[in-house]
């Protein structure tokens, strides 16, 4: 029985140490261009052709509008629907979109999924039983080989499977497009959880979508996108029938049908079916990675750091930065350190421990935190319960037990990034990113509105006291309390985390 045992150990850690190779023989598909005739395309053609050159867009800060627009895209294709997300969770709102979808193929839409792999633990059968629609693709990124013991492929394959894709984005017809921070799952889109993540996506019409949809293109073809077919294995007839009957129980689930009811009661609803959404026209530009970064190819010059740098300009006046996982290192430290040394008011949004998912991320921005300071950086810190008080529009305040999630800064009260990128190593070395810049001095305005009327009500203020120690302000019916370690944070978290600042893992962060 050992020698067994030591023979299959063996034998899958050979299968590990192997080379993955280029996925030669897959299918050859592109972006259709010509969808003026599609629903989609004439809904939208009036304005885009009263905005040349521009971008129409929406915020979308509320999770139900944000599922609703997804699935009323979903629903509305007559010919393509491109589909490209980190996490996809198979919980109520995934199954809901899964149905969307499948929905949308059994009309003759071709569907595109383009899903990462670091996340489809458990969905290999789902996934392939999807893929077994005639009119449905899956492709994964940087697949894992070996599907029970995904472990091992971390032993062998650690360079590639560190590297993974975070682009998300949904476009239908190459027509309209949702680019921004949010992944598939209930806690994005406000679907029954008690935690809620705070997010920011944007709706997209015009010039841009075009650049999204190209982009899709290039993801697709890339060396790391895999047909799911190739990695998991053929499925048969049973398990497509399971896949049907898993989404008819999602949505006679009555939590789906209580979800969805509250969804076309929104506001956000109404108006796009009704076509007098309103639209901000304005210059926009997708910045994306390198598809090669995910197998570590990729040109430092030409990743989204620099890419933004060069897009953005230089602040004069005022910097507003949103990101939950914030860990700026050295590099990023200085940067904003020199900013705040001319005479910039810089002002950075993220989460607090109480409310931060991934502690040894909140280790790594905990330990620049007094340099920052020193420089004259403001920092506030998301409270972990947050009264229900959204930011029209803008997706930077939440609602009860919530966690910051939304990726977004802005420069000078006149152009805004929305999308998947953090402000840390991994998002500027490891992962791949996406979103799009927006010259628009309304949409700036808002992310800067929300440090001018409402983190004071929905964070801490970090400051430092006279003897450079470290305070938290909350501010309570006008009053000031203040805190000398980090607010609701248990003694084992806050050890715990100072522990991981010791460790010399920044650049995995």
């Amino acid at each position: 029985m050992k020698a067994v045992l030591l023979a299959v150990a063996a034998a899958l850690l050979l299968a590990a140490c192997a080379p993955f190779p280029f996925p030669e023989g897959r299918t050859v598909s592109f972006v259709q261009r010509d969808t003026a005739d599609t629903r989609l395309g004439r809904a939208v053609a009036p304005q885009v052709a009263a905005h040349p050159q521009l971008t129409g867009v929406v915020a979308l800060g509320d999770g139900r509008d944000a599922f609703a627009a997804r699935a009323l895209l979903a629903a509305a294709a007559e010919r393509t629907l491109d589909v490209q997300y980190y996490i996809w969770h198979a919980d109520l709102s995934g199954m809901l979109l899964f149905d969307a979808l499948l929905q949308a193929a059994e009309r003759g839409v071709r569907v595109r999924l383009l899903l990462d792999d670091l996340n489809t633990a458990g969905l290999d059968r789902l996934l392939a039983a999807f893929d077994r629609h005639p009119n449905v693709e899956v492709r994964l990124f940087n697949p894992f080989p070996s599907r029970r013991w995904r472990w091992l492929g971390y032993l062998t394959d650690f360079a590639r499977l560190n590297r993974r894709m975070h682009n998300k984005s949904f476009t239908a017809d190459n027509q309209v497009t949702i680019v921004g921070g949010r992944n598939v799952g209930d806690e994005y889109f406000g679907a029954g959880q008690d935690l809620l993540f705070v997010d920011l996506d944007v709706m997209a019409v015009g010039s841009v979508v075009d650049e999204v949809s190209s982009d899709f293109d290039r993801y697709w073809a890339s060396a790391s996108a895999w047909p799911v077919e190739r990695i998991v294995g053929r499925v048969g007839a049973s398990e497509a029938d399971e896949l049907a009957a898993r989404v008819a129980s999602a949505r006679r689930d009555p939590l789906a049908v209580e979800y969805l009811r509250a969804v076309g009661r929104q506001p956000f609803v109404r108006e796009l079916l009704a076509g007098t959404l309103a639209f901000e026209w304005a210059g926009a530009q997708l910045v994306s990675d390198d598809p090669a970064k995910g197998l570590g190819f990729a040109e430092a010059h030409a990743m989204l750091p620099s890419r933004l740098e060069a897009l953005l300009g230089r602040p004069q006046h005022e910097f507003e930065l949103v990101s939950p996982y914030f860990v700026p290192g050295r590099v990023g430290t200085e940067a904003l350190t020199r900013m705040a040394g001319r005479g910039v008011r810089v002002r950075v949004l993220t989460n607090s421990l109480e409310a931060t998912d991934v502690a040894a991320v909140h280790a790594g921005y905990a330990k620049r935190r007094e340099t920052l300071l020193a420089a004259g950086v403001e920092l506030f810190e998301m409270k972990g319960a947050v009264a229900p008080d959204a930011v029209a529009g803008s997706g930077v305040m939440g609602s009860s037990a919530s966690s910051l999630h939304a990726k977004t800064f802005s420069v000078d009260r006149a152009r805004v990034f929305v999308g998947s990128f953090n402000f840390d190593p991994r998002s500027a070395r490891l992962n791949t990113e996406m979103g799009v810049i927006i010259d628009s001095a309304m949409l700036a305005d808002r992310i800067a509105g929300v440090f001018d009327e409402r983190v004071s009500r929905h964070a801490y203020e970090v400051r430092r006291n006279d003897s450079g120690e470290l305070r938290w302000i909350e501010w309570m019916n006008g009053d000031p309390i203040v805190h000398d370690d980090e607010p609701y944070a248990s003694l084992t978290r806050r050890l715990g985390t100072q522990l991981l600042s010791l460790l010399p893992i920044e650049w995995l962060l």
